[in-house]
């Protein structure tokens, strides 16, 4: 017969493996080998409670099909008692109640008369689970002292509870690491991605980024407004070591100078006037995953200690407290200033940028790779129609020569501007649904102003300085001013060439001021 139980060694043996680096699967097997182990058991099994049921994790000297079942306690008596007893219980080895093991232990088709014990596992007074043992013999557990069982049960509980706990995180922090790659392939996708077109130019940045990226090191990425910089960080970041963390984006231009402290190292509760609580700043935050300061180069002089501290030592120290705390932060940055002017100029500290400048990728202008525009304003078109709900977009040859004449001072975000009016315009010369075929002439209109006068040529493409909706707002003026000249001020023929009811166009007008 085997020993019975062992306080020290055994106990000890459960204690130690809380504590080690285990999964949650050997845990559990390592919980019923010490069951085996103290007890004179010919088989032992760990199930947890979920809900009304009792699901069996791990198990010895049992059929592998007991792992496919689930332990209803109003179908098993046996294990119902376990669960609603304040300790260890042994059942009398002829008891009439039937064993929810019968025919799944191991060379014993049938437990009629046998030994049999189990003990609830309960965390701060909460049942997580049952613990059984049974022994072919008669008596086997008489021996047992109920009080080191009592104990072994607890450390039990704990280490259940201890690998769900453990299980939950990781299956947050999976979902948090899926979350964060969704969101930053969320904003590549409506951006309208990056990596567009393979020229010279475009192929150096690719490579840039490929080689930076799965490093931790900080990057400065620089280029003119338009160029898509913040894009650029989002794609290192995807391809980085820690895209499975968030990336924090800080817009340092938009920060008012009286909070930029604040929200970059945070504050202690009573800091300052409104401080009504303490609040994490974006380092903190972005502890273990990376920040994105975007136009740093606007970043106030009396901030940049700090950020130089954290540049240097990887330390923060909130606003209103004496003490440092540490985070492990990748920083990206990016601006359209030139740094080494700021710094003649005193507007910006030297070593904060000889820490900023350890990777510097420069994203080109889009003058800079011409032969890319037309795979470009493809991508937009196609942009666009999903946007518009429109049929399929063509951009003819006079338009896409058109487009790679401008001089795009904005780059990409105004050749998706003029690009996305020139389909407007074109949109309304079709159907419905019917191929929409954007001309030359889309990019440069003449209309009509709402006098009836010729109206101005609108900007050449690629000099525009209007955002899109005021350009909308002028083109849908030019459109009604252009109908009711053709049909003499007549509202109800301009309604009919324009496609809308005589009402709704009379509202137009006056929300366009042009009645």
């Amino acid at each position: 017969m085997k020993t019975t139980l062992n306080s020290l060694d055994e106990l000890l043996a459960i204690a130690l493996d809380m504590t080690a680096s285990l999964s949650s699967e050997d845990r559990s097997k390592r919980l019923v080998a010490t069951m085996m182990r103290a007890l004179p058991a010919d088989a032992a099994v760990l199930l947890r409670l979920d809900g009304d049921q009792l699901i069996p994790i791990a198990a010895h000297g049992l059929s592998s099909d007991v792992f496919g079942r689930r332990f209803a306690r109003s179908e098993h008596p046996r294990l119902d008692i376990l669960c609603r007893a304040e300790g260890p219980t042994l059942f009398p080895a002829d008891s009439s109640l039937p064993d929810p093991y019968n025919g799944l232990v191991q060379d014993a088709p049938h437990l009629d008369v046998h030994s049999c014990l189990g003990c609830p596992l309960r965390v701060e007074g909460v049942l997580v689970g049952v613990l059984t043992a049974d022994a072919l013999e008669p008596g086997a557990f008489d021996g047992v002292d109920m009080r080191l069982l009592d104990h072994l049960a607890a450390l039990a509980a704990a280490a259940l509870r201890t690998s769900d706990l453990i299980e939950a995180l990781e299956r947050l922090a999976q979902r948090n690491g899926n979350i964060a790659r969704e969101l930053v392939q969320d904003v590549l996708d409506r951006r309208g991605g990056l990596l567009l077109g393979k020229g010279e130019a475009m192929t150096r940045l690719k490579r840039e980024i490929e080689l930076v990226a799965p490093t931790d090191l900080t990057v400065l990425v620089t280029g003119e407004t338009g160029v898509g910089k913040e894009l650029v960080v989002r794609t290192l970041h995807a391809q980085s070591r820690r895209s499975r963390e968030p990336l924090i984006y800080v817009n340092c231009a938009a920060l008012p100078e009286s909070v930029v402290e604040s929200e970059l190292f945070g504050h202690e509760k009573g800091a300052f006037t409104g401080a009504q609580e303490s609040r994490p700043g974006k380092f903190r935050v972005a502890d273990g995953a990376s920040l994105f300061l975007d136009e740093i180069g606007e970043l106030p002089l009396h901030v940049q200690p700090k950020l130089l501290r954290v540049l240097q030592e990887g330390e923060v120290q909130p606003v209103g407290s004496d003490r440092t705390e540490r985070v492990d932060v990748r920083l990206f940055a990016a601006t359209n200033r030139d740094l080494e002017a700021e710094v003649r100029a005193g507007r910006f500290r030297a070593d904060i940028l000889h820490r900023l400048d350890v990777c510097r990728i420069r994203v080109p202008a889009l003058r800079e790779h011409a032969e890319d525009i037309a795979v470009i304003a493809g991508h937009f078109a196609d942009r666009a129609r999903r946007r518009l709900g429109t049929g399929p977009i063509r951009v003819a040859a006079d338009a896409r020569e058109a487009l790679e004449r401008g001089e795009w001072r904005g780059n990409v975000r105004e050749l998706e501007n003029a690009l996305s009016r020139a389909i407007l315009r074109a949109s309304a010369r079709v159907q419905l649904g019917d191929t929409v075929i954007v001309r030359g002439a889309d990019l440069d209109p003449s209309g009509v102003a709402s006098d009836g006068a010729p109206a101005s040529a609108a900007a050449p493409v690629g000099h525009t300085t209007k955002p899109l909706r005021e350009a909308l707002l002028d083109y849908q003026r030019a459109l009604v001013a252009r109908a009711l000249a053709e049909h003499s001020g007549n509202w109800a023929g301009a309604a009919r060439a324009l496609g809308v009811h005589r009402s709704n166009l009379h509202h137009m007008a006056k929300r366009l001021g042009l009645r």
